[in-house]
């Protein structure tokens, strides 16, 4: 059968910044999943849509497009006690090092009769992954059949899962090409990728925690808040209640970056303590994914005091075969290093400690890589804290001990330390977005 299009003149159109009608866009993901457009042609329209962007239609069409090359999930059998129909809402992360807010964040929402069906990724370089860390506890699975998630929401309310492989296809083969071809930074690609996954997944409402910092994928506060804005809107266009905050990751969350040790922290969280950012984020992301369900007389900070989190957290590991109460792994190695001076530590560099963290083995260089549940960076101060010289910073925790070279190479400049009275600039919560 004949194509009605031609790649070369999708191509040329982008190239001379043009604009692509629905009918080319949609041609362009249904040939290019099912492999009438080439690799290389594929990879020419994307650095063409880089140096060029796109509008707000083609982007929602695109979205569009990626959304129908596979499978939609429906929620709408889940019920509340009263028999009404049970509210939906989730959370999207762009990614950065310590964050693991998702795993005291969807039991903390699901306490208030919201059930928040979390798909999650694993990690990749310096950014941490939250099935990676949930599967250092023992027994615990990723991946769920629809029917699986389905129980589990209704009966729990809250589920952290794998993607299934039917969920947006288009994007899978899509985002390989683009991460070697050099376009990952395509706004109009970045955020057509993550909201064909979200609204494809069938959440009534979410919210995007979009971080911005030298620990994120967006440096840049102008385009990190250009990227929050384009996915608030293709949210909306596809009726799905959006918010987006923008978040500073120009430190690491919490004081722990890895697997278990993050899983260890999130846990003290749910009990009731933890740090104060972490606390902080995630009670203000469950204040939203609440509004945003419609849920308007919720205390989540209350809910993390009395408990009621944490026995949502118990039930939702058991229910994917983990087993809460088991002690988590522990790396075999540790090295410390210490404060270089006396004063006021100003800086921690996100980016600095994810790299640590990944090249002692807590992240991969590879989808195929495997990593170690106990490898990472574990802090014992940060900005704003007054340092003497000689006492521990951070402890590198990892299996195997010739790592520790290479990741005391990246924190090479990862600190600075002022005198005395310095006090650090930094907003955790830049903006809302909505």
């Amino acid at each position: 059968m004949a194509e009605p299009f031609d790649a070369v003149d999708i191509i040329r159109v982008k190239r001379d910044k043009g604009v692509l009608s629905p009918e080319q866009i949609d041609w362009t993901i249904d040939a290019y999943t099912r492999g009438a457009i080439a690799d290389e042609q594929m990879a020419a329209l994307n650095m063409a849509i880089l140096l060029n962007g796109m509008n707000r239609t083609e982007i929602a069409r695109w979205t569009a497009a990626m959304i129908a090359s596979g499978e939609r999930m429906d929620f709408s059998s889940l019920r509340r006690p009263d028999g009404g129909l049970k509210y939906t809402s989730d959370k999207h992360s762009t990614g950065g090092v310590g964050d693991k807010i998702t795993l005291p964040l969807a039991p903390l929402v699901a306490v208030f009769g919201v059930a928040v069906p979390q798909l999650s990724g694993r990690g990749l370089g310096h950014t941490g992954g939250t099935l990676d860390k949930l599967e250092s506890i023992p027994g615990w699975r990723a991946s769920l059949s629809s029917e699986e998630m389905l129980a589990q929401l209704q009966d729990v309310g809250a589920v952290i899962c794998a993607a299934g492989a039917g969920l947006a296809p288009a994007d899978r083969k899509l985002y390989a090409l683009r991460d070697v071809t050099g376009t990952v930074e395509a706004i109009p690609l970045i955020a057509s990728s993550i909201m064909s996954k979200k609204i494809a997944e069938g959440t009534g409402s979410l919210v995007l925690d979009v971080k911005v910092g030298s620990g994120a994928f967006m440096k840049d506060e102008a385009r990190a808040r250009e990227l929050a804005e384009t996915m608030v809107a293709l949210g909306k266009d596809a009726g799905v209640n959006t918010v987006a905050l923008l978040t500073n990751m120009d430190t690491p969350l919490g004081l722990t970056a890895g697997n278990a040790i993050e899983v260890e922290e999130s846990l003290e969280v749910l009990a009731g303590g933890g740090p104060d950012d972490v606390v902080e984020l995630t009670v203000r992301l469950a204040e939203e994914m609440l509004a945003c369900a419609g849920v308007s007389d919720a205390d989540p900070a209350a809910a993390l005091k009395d408990g009621r989190a944490m026995d949502i957290w118990n039930r939702m590991i058991e229910a994917q075969g983990g087993d809460p109460r088991a002690k988590l792994p522990v790396a075999r190695e540790s090295e410390v290093v210490y404060a270089p001076a006396d004063g006021v530590l100003v800086e921690l560099d996100a980016l600095a400690v994810g790299v640590a963290a990944w090249r002692l083995g807590a992240g991969r260089a590879r989808k195929e890589d495997a990593v170690q549940a106990g490898a990472g960076v574990r802090m014992h101060a940060k900005p704003g804290a007054l340092v003497r010289a000689g006492e521990p910073l951070m402890t590198l925790l990892t299996d195997t001990p010739e790592r520790f070279a290479r990741a005391k190479e990246a924190l090479e400049h990862a600190v600075v330390i002022a005198p005395e009275g310095s006090r650090p600039a930094q907003r955790l919560i830049i903006d809302r977005i909505a």
